[in-house]
């Protein structure tokens, strides 16, 4: 009796130890976690890294394309190339608000136990007059639903 009561119990315990832990971060965070070598990841589209320049070093990989649809399984596969789901990673977009959505994918999809998302997204980071750099000629990007 005892023992049908301890197993949901601890498989209910392991599942919330496995869970993973998304934090909204700022500029100053974004910043520290950069030097420190923690990747980033931008998923607005080739328009938007074209538009306004990308965070140096990051990683662009589309996640909602312009009619705001998404390929979760194959831009988790991408996500892989940039960092295991055991690494922390950061995510970036113009505002904030799609990288909610990518913050919740990469940890109930992907696995991820540490996810970073930009809360003032790209607009605020070049509006603290941050470093920023115009996108490559050649995106390093695949749009959902692409076969690249």
């Amino acid at each position: 009796m005892i023992a049908r009561l301890l197993v949901p119990l601890f498989a209910l315990l392991f599942a919330a130890a496995l869970r993973a832990e998304v934090v909204d971060i700022g500029n100053a965070e974004l910043a520290r976690l950069l030097a420190a070598g923690v990747p980033l990841v931008d998923i607005r589209t080739e328009a938007e890294w074209k538009q306004t320049g990308v965070v140096p070093g990051s990683r662009l990989i589309t996640l909602f394309d312009e009619r705001g649809r998404a390929d979760a399984p194959a831009w988790l596969q991408k996500m892989g190339g940039v960092a295991p789901a055991n690494q922390p990673v950061i995510v970036i977009c113009r505002s904030g608000n799609r990288t909610r959505a990518a913050s919740r994918i990469l940890a109930e999809q992907g696995g991820y136990q540490k996810v970073y998302n930009v809360s003032e997204g790209i607009r605020g980071w070049a509006g603290e007059g941050r470093p920023m750099t115009p996108a490559p000629a050649a995106v390093a990007s695949c749009p959902p639903g692409a076969s690249c």
